[in-house]
């Protein structure tokens, strides 16, 4: 039986509770980090020597040289012929819509003129070079090639790398289909915190690039984190997160099920339904049991939900919309009827699924808004990873003689008054009279 937390939100000591169930320890750990800087350094150092004698450590395989790490495009076309054909045309299917919607997000560069001739303005342009961090070994994870690198693609990007461990030489063939689909340049079969060092640094046979994203272990998470400044990242990702609302009229199974969705990912993740209606909750229990008897990860599922998730009463669906805001989830399905109502409401949220009908698992795989999401309440600042993450943004300045006469008198009071004076003479050169 699933001994799973039971909550109010009229209980005097609620915010305590949801406080206690909501802690997460980060990736922040003193041997973690301190492994990972030496893996760093040794990279840096020592270039791809050092990238094979730890794959060859961590990933039980017997590399000899850089060659062997690296596959062609032709390998990746080949993996695509090999597949069944069910999965390549979901691929595919999946892979347009992904694109179609990022499509949307495309910015555009922008200029003004004022009165006097002076022109003021935005350039947007692509990023160069950018990394892909798939996982690999236990899971493997299609779905996460084609969200990180078609977003990528669509902004411009020159260059997309990719690096996704074969531990044991083991590699998996919808991954590799997935990369071609997405339209990745190169494939590196390298993974943990070497594969980042070498996306930050660059090696004798990998470039390296401006910015690596996308899931990994701690060992990975500490490794993004401290290669940050030199390279840019997309998050330091917690554990997978679902909050599901419900009036009580959607059926119980569908709503457990969905529960179940993110306790599946790992024993961290976390599940919380939150209802006015506490027959519903009771219901929703149940399903839980019996739904997750023929799970085949039903052991991490149940210790997930025992460990990290919550089903909570409240007073009314404003009220849970309340709270939701409070944590900030990743993922938030308000299965209530007429849920548009409710978004001007919605502050916080990585992703929003409304309606009845919209499980959360299909923006994991096929709706077309991204998967890699913001977790552990930083949907409070974040976003979701897209297109705009791989663009960058040149401010314009091109002041008409006119415009440095009036520019320049209050550029340079203001740099008098900061005691910079070469700047106050610098923006006066241009002063008539």
């Amino acid at each position: 039986m699933i001994d799973m937390r039971r909550l109010k939100s009229s209980d005097a000591d609620f915010g305590r509770q949801l406080d206690e169930l909501l802690a997460w320890e980060s990736v922040a750990d003193t041997q973690v980090e301190d492994t990972v800087a030496e893996i760093l350094r040794q990279v840096r150092d020592r270039g791809d020597a050092a990238v094979i004698e730890y794959t060859n450590h961590f990933d039980r395989r017997n590399l000899q040289s850089a060659a062997e790490f690296s596959l062609s495009q032709a390998d990746l076309e080949a993996a695509l012929e090999r597949i069944p054909a069910a999965e390549r045309e979901s691929l595919e299917a999946a892979a347009a819509r992904i694109r179609d919607y990022h499509r949307h997000q495309l910015q555009e560069s922008w200029q003004y003129r004022e009165a006097d001739g002076t022109v003021l303005g935005q350039q947007i342009a692509p990023m160069e070079r950018v990394g892909i961090y798939v996982p690999g070994g236990k899971a493997s994870y299609p779905s996460s090639v084609l969200m990180n690198a078609i977003p990528a693609r669509v902004a411009g990007v020159d260059s997309v790398a990719m690096v996704v461990p074969a531990p044991d030489d083991q590699l998996n063939d919808l991954v590799l289909a997935a990369a071609a689909i997405a339209g990745v340049d190169r494939l590196y079969t390298i993974g943990g915190a070497q594969a980042v060092a070498a996306l930050a640094y660059g090696t004798e046979s990998i470039e390296g690039v401006d910015k690596i994203v996308g899931p990994g272990n701690i060992f990975v998470a500490a490794a993004k984190r401290a290669v940050f400044g030199r390279v840019a990242i997309d998050m330091i990702a917690g554990p997978s997160e679902i909050l599901v609302i419900c009036d009580g009229e959607t059926d119980p199974d569908w709503i457990a099920m969905d529960l179940l969705s993110q306790a599946e990912h790992d024993q961290q993740a976390q599940s919380i339904l939150l209802s006015p209606d506490a027959d519903f909750i009771d219901s929703v229990a149940v399903s839980l049991e019996k739904l997750l008897a023929d799970l085949p990860r039903r052991d991490i599922a149940a210790q997930s939900l025992a460990e990290r998730g919550a089903l909570i009463r409240v007073d009314s669906i404003e009220e849970a919309i309340a709270v939701s805001n409070r944590i900030a989830p990743e993922h938030l399905e308000v299965s209530v009827e007429e849920p548009e109502q409710y978004l001007p409401q919605i502050r916080h949220a990585g992703a929003i699924f409304l309606g009845r009908y919209t499980a959360e698992a299909l923006g994991d795989y096929c709706a077309g808004p991204n998967h890699v999401l913001p977790t552990s309440g930083t949907a409070r600042f974040s976003s979701p990873l897209g297109v705009y993450d791989f663009l960058k943004r040149s401010s314009i300045i091109y002041c008409s003689p006119q415009g440095a006469d009036k520019l320049g008198r209050i550029a340079g009071n203001l740099a008098r008054g900061e005691g910079l004076e070469a700047h106050a003479r610098s923006a006066r050169y241009r002063v008539k009279g």
